[in-house]
C-alpha cells in the first residue's frame, strides 16, 4: 500500500511540474489571450515564481520517497516534520476550498468573472478553466497520498507520543503554565485573521486592495471562509491540549487540528506576503496595511504553535528521545 501511495503522490506532481516548466520555457499553454501573464513586464517575475513553485512541488516527490524508504527512518525528526508541516499547510486549504468552489458552481453560485461575462463585460481570464482543474486536482491527490504516507510513517516511528486520550496527559508539570499561556496567546492572536477573513467572506471590502476587491464572488468567499475554519481549528486544538478540554477525546484529534490549522495559517500567510512583495508601488495587487497585518499575524500564530508543538513532543519523548 505504501508503494502504491508513493506512486500516486509522485504521479500527481507531474502535470503541475510539466505545466510550470512549459511556462518557464516561454509556452502560453493554458494562458488565454489578454491575460496579464502574457504581458512582457511580467516575464521575469513569472519565471522566478514558477521556478520556486516547481522546487516546492518537487519536494513532495522527495518526501514521498523519504516516507517509504528505509533510509527515511534515519532522517532527523525536524528535517522531516518541518517540510511535511509546510506541505500540509499549503495543500489543506486547496483540498477543502476547491471542492467547495466546484459545488458552489454546480449549485449556480456565480463567480465575479462569470457575472461580468453574463453582463456582456470583458472576462479577462487569468488562466484557462482546465488549468485549475489539472493543478488543484493534482494538489488534492498529492495531499491525500502524502497525508496517508505521513500518518503511517508517524505511527510507526512516533506513535507512542500521540496515543491515548487527553485525560492521559499529566495534570501538572513544569511546562503546564507555559502551555496555557501559549494557548491563550494563540487563541487571542488568531482572532484577528479570523475576524478579517469573516468580513471578506461576507462580502466586505474593508481593508482589501483594489484587485482583491474586484475578485469578490463565490470562489473568493469560499477561500476566505476556509481560512476562518483553519484559524478556529488552530485555536481549538491548542486550547484543548493546554486545558485538557474534552478529557475523553483521543489525543490525535486536537493534535491534528493544531497541526493542519497552524500550517495553513503560517504557510499561506507567508505565501500571500511573498506574493504581495512582487507587486510594485501603485499596483492594484499590492496588499493594504490590513492585509499585510492579517498575513503577518497568521504567520506568528502558526510559528507559535510549531514551537509549542516541538516542546510538547520533546517533553513527552523524555527520557525516550525522539530520534
Amino acid at each position: 500500500m505504501r508503494r502504491a501511495l508513493r506512486a500516486v503522490a509522485v504521479a500527481a506532481c507531474l502535470p503541475y511540474i510539466g505545466l510550470k516548466a512549459a511556462w518557464i520555457a516561454g509556452s502560453h499553454l493554458g494562458i488565454p489571450e489578454g491575460s496579464e501573464l502574457r504581458e512582457p513586464g511580467e516575464r521575469t517575475m513569472m519565471i522566478a515564481i514558477n521556478a520556486l513553485s516547481v522546487v516546492m512541488d518537487a519536494a513532495v516527490v522527495v518526501l514521498a520517497l523519504l516516507l517509504t524508504r528505509p533510509w527515511g527512518r534515519r532522517v532527523p525528526a525536524w528535517l522531516l516534520t518541518l517540510p511535511v508541516w509546510c506541505a500540509c499547510g499549503l495543500l489543506a486549504p486547496i483540498m477543502t476550498g476547491f471542492p467547495a468552489q466546484l459545488a458552489a458552481g454546480a449549485l449556480g453560485f456565480a463567480n465575479t468573472a462569470d457575472q461580468r461575462a453574463d453582463q456582456g463585460g470583458a472576462r479577462g481570464e487569468f488562466l484557462a478553466d482546465w488549468v485549475f482543474g489539472v493543478v488543484y486536482g493534482g494538489f488534492i491527490v498529492q495531499g491525500l497520498a502524502l497525508g496517508a504516507l505521513f500518518v503511517l510513517y508517524a505511527r510507526d516511528r512516533w506513535g507512542h507520543l500521540w496515543r491515548g486520550r487527553l485525560a492521559d496527559l499529566p495534570a501538572d508539570g513544569p511546562s503546564r503554565p507555559a502551555q496555557r499561556l501559549t494557548a491563550v496567546a494563540v487563541a487571542v492572536l488568531a482572532l484577528l485573521p479570523a475576524a478579517t477573513h469573516v468580513l471578506w467572506a461576507g462580502g466586505s471590502t474593508v481593508g482589501l486592495g483594489r484587485a482583491k476587491a474586484a475578485e469578490r464572488g463565490s470562489d473568493f468567499s469560499i477561500v476566505e471562509a476556509t481560512f476562518v475554519l483553519f484559524a478556529l481549528a488552530t485555536a481549538t486544538g491548542v486550547l484543548m491540549l493546554a486545558f485538557r478540554a474534552g478529557r475523553r477525546v483521543r489525543l490525535g484529534l486536537p493534535l491534528a487540528l493544531a497541526w493542519v490549522g497552524s500550517g495553513a495559517l503560517a504557510c499561506w500567510g507567508g505565501w500571500l506576503t511573498l506574493a504581495g512583495l512582487t507587486a510594485g508601488k501603485g499596483d492594484d495587487r499590492a496588499p493594504t496595511g490590513l492585509m499585510s497585518l492579517t498575513y503577518s499575524v497568521q504567520m506568528i500564530v502558526g510559528l507559535l504553535v510549531l514551537v509549542a508543538g516541538a516542546s510538547f513532543f520533546s517533553e513527552r519523548a523524555a527520557p525516550r528521545r525522539m530520534v
